[in-house]
Parts: C-alpha cells; sequence; structure tokens
C-alpha cells in the first residue's frame, strides 16, 4: 500500500468528494490563491475554480456564516479554519446556529456543513494558539465531532463527514500534516462514531485521539519492553462515542488510562470516567486515570511546554500505577 502524508490525505478527499458532487466547496483564510495555511488545498482551485475554492478576509464569523447559510440552502461547505484557536470568534454560528438549526425548525431544515482545521498546540505558539477544544465541542448537542490522528483515518472520516447530513466538527493538528502513512488508492470510507483498537492488549486499556496518540502507542512500546501489554484504542469520534469498543475493552482489561491534550476540569476524559464507572464498574481493578494538559494557559518557554503536555514517561508511570507496579 502507498504511503502519503495527511495533508495529501485530506486533499485527496477534498477532491474525490468535490468531484463526486457539485454542491460541495471550500472556504476559509488562504485556501485558495495560496494554496492552503498548511497545503491542504494545493491545487484545487486550479482543478475547481474561484466559485467552489474561495478565499476569504479574516473574519471566522464572517466566512462561517456565509457556510452556515449556504447549508441550510443545499449546499455542502467546508469552512477551513487556520486554527481552531481562531474559530472561537465563528463560535456564536457553530454553537447557536448550525448546532440549533434541526431541532428549531423541527426538522424542516438542516446544515449539512463540515468545520476543519488544526486544534490544539504546535510547540511554542504561546497561549492563545495553543488551546485544545474537544471537550467544548463535544459539550454541544447537534454537532458531530472527529478528531483525527493518522492519514487513513483523516481521508476516510473527511470523506464521511462531507457527506453527512449533520454540522461535524473535524479536528486535525499542525504537527501531523508532514505525517505519512498507509492509505489505500481506490475510494474508501470510515463510519462516524466507530473508535478503533491500534492495538491489542490483556492489561490495560490506554484511549485517546489526535496528535495524543503518538504518545499513548509510545507508552505501550515502552511498556511492552517490561511485558505489560496495553491495548489502546483511537476514539477517532468523540460525538457520537463509541461507548460498546471502551467498555468492553474496559472488561477485558480491567484497567483504565485515558491520554488528552484537555485542560482537566470538563474535559473528554472526565466524561468516560463517569460512563466507565456507570457501565463497567464491577469490572474495575483499579480506579480509572488520566493525564491530561496542566489546568493553565499554555506558556510561550519550552521547558514550560514540556511541563505542560502530556508525554510518555508520565504515561507509562500513570499505566503502572494502575497496575500496582509502583507507588
Amino acid at each position: 500500500m502507498r504511503q502519503i502524508a495527511f495533508r495529501q490525505a485530506l486533499r485527496e478527499a477534498l477532491q474525490e468528494e468535490m468531484r463526486r458532487d457539485d454542491r460541495v466547496f471550500l472556504m476559509g483564510e488562504e485556501v485558495a490563491e495560496y494554496q492552503g495555511a498548511y497545503k491542504v488545498s494545493q491545487g484545487l482551485l486550479e482543478e475547481f475554480g474561484e466559485r467552489r475554492v474561495i478565499d476569504t478576509p479574516i473574519s471566522e464569523l464572517g466566512f462561517a456564516s456565509i457556510g452556515v447559510g449556504a447549508a441550510q440552502n443545499g449546499l455542502r461547505p467546508v469552512i477551513e479554519f487556520m486554527t481552531w484557536n481562531f474559530a472561537n470568534l465563528a463560535l456564536d454560528q457553530i454553537l447557536n446556529t448550525a448546532s440549533k438549526m434541526l431541532a428549531m425548525s423541527g426538522g424542516q431544515v438542516g446544515c449539512p456543513i463540515v468545520f476543519r482545521g488544526p486544534n490544539g498546540s504546535a510547540g511554542q505558539l504561546g497561549a492563545q494558539h495553543s488551546t485544545a477544544y474537544e471537550s467544548l465541542y463535544a459539550n454541544i448537542p447537534g454537532l458531530k465531532l472527529i478528531s483525527v490522528s493518522n492519514p487513513y483515518d483523516a481521508k476516510g472520516l473527511l470523506k464521511s463527514s462531507i457527506r453527512d447530513e449533520n454540522p461535524v466538527i473535524f479536528m486535525e493538528s499542525e504537527v501531523m500534516y508532514g505525517d505519512l502513512g498507509d492509505v489505500p488508492e481506490e475510494e474508501y470510507l470510515i463510519p462516524i462514531g466507530k473508535a478503533d483498537v491500534k492495538r491489542q492488549g490483556k492489561d490495560v486499556t490506554i484511549v485517546s485521539f489526535n496528535k495524543m496518540m503518538k504518545v499513548a502507542l509510545g507508552a505501550a512500546d515502552e511498556l511492552a519492553k517490561e511485558g505489560v501489554e496495553a491495548e489502546v484504542i483511537d476514539l477517532r469520534t468523540i460525538r457520537p462515542l463509541d461507548w460498546h469498543t471502551l467498555v468492553d475493552s474496559v472488561k477485558k482489561t480491567n484497567r483504565l488510562v485515558i491520554v488528552e491534550e484537555q485542560w482537566p476540569f470538563a474535559s473528554v476524559s472526565s466524561e468516560i470516567a463517569y460512563r466507565i464507572q456507570k457501565e463497567a464498574f464491577d469490572y474495575l481493578d483499579a480506579p480509572v486515570r488520566r493525564i491530561t494538559s496542566a489546568d493553565a494557559p499554555m506558556h510561550y518557554a519550552p521547558n514550560l511546554v514540556a511541563q505542560y503536555l502530556p508525554d510518555i514517561p508520565r504515561t507509562v508511570k500513570l499505566v503502572k500505577e494502575v497496575l500496582y507496579m509502583e507507588k
């Protein structure tokens, strides 16, 4: 199977869906003439023209509003945010219009739109460019939320998102756009709402998503050197969340560690911990544990960046604690 970069996988998904359905269009800052801030949209303007690949002013609320209106009137927009940190300005349209329109119209007016772009930290970018937003958007009924970790999932889930009849939040990462991964040349779709067991194991379940999957899988590799078989699950979709896969895994391993790039309060891991203790309490041999970002804004200094984010050594230590290998 060929290997392609994360950005190319996203580009192919956009190309295939735009060729398939002329209602699909891409809009955002620098997506056309500059060919994308991260080169995801490279070549799309040349193929599809300026009516379907549209550069916008620096006004997230403005172009999100245009996209929502277009979706309500029969088109299928893909709105690219240069970063989800900038999408705060568009939250009114996402929260108050896109997510609520189907309910407010009694099912008569839908909003099939995809909002996509990089999420979370990307090194020394400072506090205002380093926030992870999964838990915020996962809290909104009416939205679907996808946060991908590799090129294969990115392509298959973006295609499914564009075809979905609901508004979809699609989160990527600046630090993954150059990552290589196996992606088939033939068309494929990945169903929304299905987690993926990336690694089988029997001793502990490690759950993560987006670029923190590198931490989860790296920790599993280190633990394997000491004979610990960790099962690693990539959520991929956070809303709706695949509870069956999580519960089945915990019933097998009896322990759960969650790794996420979120602030700890009211996070995705908080909800997972609640549901697991509710549905699989009798199977747990240790408390559910998690490792998150620090409960503070991200700072600029490299040493503080390193302290802020989850990493492999701290994840390994946490897993050993739930296995009672160390105190």
